[in-house]
């Protein structure tokens, strides 16, 4: 499971680096990570695949999280990873300029916080500890997210990922 979690984040690393590399004019201050795979952008096919090769560690990971769920909020909270490895595919899909791109990028950041939200739930009554870092993790992230006056979308899209990577590692260890 950590193997799977891990390999996801270097696959949306990878794609991030590679991407900014074709594109100079790409400003972390800026921009949205999202432009990368603009039609403005130098080679987007590499943001835009690179998405959806992630989404697939995401859905991997959620039928891990889902086949080693110790109970039904754990298997939920699985599930809507699931969806929202389905969102990060969107993205790709309905890249930045299309129509639908803010809601499938927006749902895929709250798709995530709703699944880390139930397992955050489920692991109080499992691993205290685990529960209780799960969910200020959650809660704290969502609330800074949402609240806070960032310099960038990208910024605070890295924030985001950030918060759903680390997640993603704690989590791998609840079930070891």
């Amino acid at each position: 499971m950590l193997y799977i979690a891990v390999s996801g984040i270097i696959a949306f690393i990878l794609t991030v680096i590679t991407s900014i590399y074709f594109n100079p004019w790409f400003n972390l201050f800026k921009n949205a990570f999202s432009d990368l795979g603009s039609d403005k952008a130098n080679l987007p096919i590499i943001y835009n695949y690179g998405l959806i090769i992630t989404s697939l560690f995401v859905i991997m990971y959620s039928i891990s999280l889902i086949s080693l769920g110790k109970n039904k909020l754990e298997v939920v909270s699985g599930s809507f990873f699931f969806i929202a490895g389905i969102f990060l595919s969107l993205i790709g899909i309905y890249h930045a300029g299309t129509r639908p791109h803010v809601f499938v990028s927006s749902y895929f950041f709250i798709q995530s916080d709703i699944s880390i939200l139930t397992w955050s739930l489920s692991a109080l009554s499992n691993k205290i500890n685990y529960g209780i870092i799960s969910l200020t993790l959650v809660l704290l992230g969502t609330i800074l997210g949402f609240f806070l006056n960032w310099p960038s979308v990208a910024i605070q899209e890295a924030f985001g990922i950030s918060l759903i990577s680390i997640w993603v590692i704690f989590a791998s260890f609840y079930y070891d």
